[in-house]
């Protein structure tokens, strides 16, 4: 008969550490949400990925100070947990926390798999932080701060100091929209296709050579009417109006691809990163990045009010129920017309007699920001590419 108050106070203790750590569960998950909300609001360009079960703190994220803030929080309240987090960048990389693009275009990924989304991509030269490594894949930062995966075969690892070494050598940019590494004056055999923006190290010139190599150590040979030294390609950017129609006309007819930033293939948002890259600044990835960068211009389809080069932003419009929902971007050319990538590479125009009229943009048209000579927190220039 004794056993069953015994067994009461049991079920009693039990149901009581149940509600407490639940209580803690629920504390503990919302800290996490509300610090997630001030350090890493847009994934994209954070990693936040925690979670709290049985009393183990687990995860990743490469928001040290935000995950020392939590740390520092919980102990206050006197919960107790244990720390299994891994902060990125990751410990196996053993300092080769920086890595070059290789290739003329690197595909970057979603997932650490060929067959998932492409996020981004990134051209030769390009430097990238890295996070960390699976399998042959590495998830990996662009100067954009947009996260994803990378194959291994499109990059380089490197220390700090192998990268500063790097940006101290002379460089190459090149200018046209394709071409080639050759292996020789020849020209008969090809050590690597490439795209204008791609960097290169300036090794040696001739009268109409530059001798380059690449930033896996491949060497050869570039026209050298298809290229700019780096100083003298940088001190010649300008988002003109001039530049920027130039700079987008040239790449008319180029194929869409969802996560393209390249004459091989470009999305909406890839096309106005890259026309302002070629130009000298790096702007957000996305579409819906980019609409929080610059001064609004307009929401009442008042072309009047527009210039060249402002970007105008389509999507669905916020109702009582639903937020606003940005999709897709373009660079106004001025003559109502604007020019952008859907399909392909074309110009558009807002006016109902023009054989270019496009009412399904017009539909779904929100509003034009204007980036350039603007001072944004998110919109740099090129230059800081190369650290010198």
């Amino acid at each position: 008969m004794n056993r069953i108050p015994a067994l009461f106070s049991l079920i009693a203790l039990v149901f009581l550490f149940s509600c407490v750590n639940n209580q803690s569960q629920k504390i503990v998950s919302e800290k996490i949400e509300e610090i997630r909300s001030q350090v890493a609001p847009d994934k994209r360009v954070a990693i936040w990925e925690l979670n709290f079960e049985n009393g183990v703190l687990s995860g990743k994220t490469d928001q040290i100070e935000g995950f020392e803030q939590l740390i520092q929080e919980l102990e206050e309240m006197d919960i107790s947990f244990e720390n299994q987090v891994i902060k990125l960048p990751h410990a196996d990389l053993e300092g080769k926390t920086r890595a070059l693009v290789t290739i003329s275009v690197a595909n970057i990924r979603s997932q650490p798999k060929h067959s998932a989304e492409l996020a981004t991509q990134a051209l030769m030269g390009t430097p990238l932080t890295v996070l960390e490594k699976e399998d042959s894949w590495y998830r990996v930062q662009t100067p954009d701060d947009y996260i994803s995966w990378v194959d291994a075969a499109g990059i380089k690892l490197m220390t700090e100091a192998e990268l500063e070494s790097w940006y101290r050598s002379a460089k190459v940019v090149f200018t046209d929209f394709s071409g080639f590494v050759w292996a020789d004056e020849s020209q008969t055999e090809r050590i690597s296709d490439l795209v204008a923006g791609d960097i290169l190290n300036l090794t040696e010139e001739t009268n109409t050579s530059y001798l380059v190599q690449l930033p896996d150590g491949r060497a050869g040979i570039i026209e050298k009417s298809k290229a700019t030294p780096w100083e003298e390609w940088i001190a010649s950017r300008e988002t003109s109006p001039e530049k920027l129609i130039a700079t987008a006309k040239e790449m008319m007819g180029a194929p869409y691809l969802w996560g393209g930033t390249s004459i091989k293939g470009i999305d909406c948002s890839g096309f106005t990163k890259t026309i302002f890259y070629l130009n000298g600044q790096i702007i957000p990835r996305d579409a819906s990045q980019q609409v929080n960068e610059g001064n609004e211009v307009d929401v009442d389809k008042n072309w009047n009010k527009l210039e060249v080069g402002d970007l105008l932003f389509f999507g669905q419009k916020a109702t009582d129920d639903i937020k606003e929902r940005v999709v897709h971007v373009g660079m106004w050319i001025g003559n109502n017309q604007f020019i952008h990538s859907r399909g392909r590479v074309r110009i558009s125009s807002f006016d109902p007699e023009s054989p270019l009229y496009d009412e399904y943009e017009l539909n779904r048209y929100l509003r034009t920001k204007r980036i350039i000579n603007t001072p944004s927190e998110n919109v740099l220039s090129v230059s800081t590419l190369i650290q010198n």
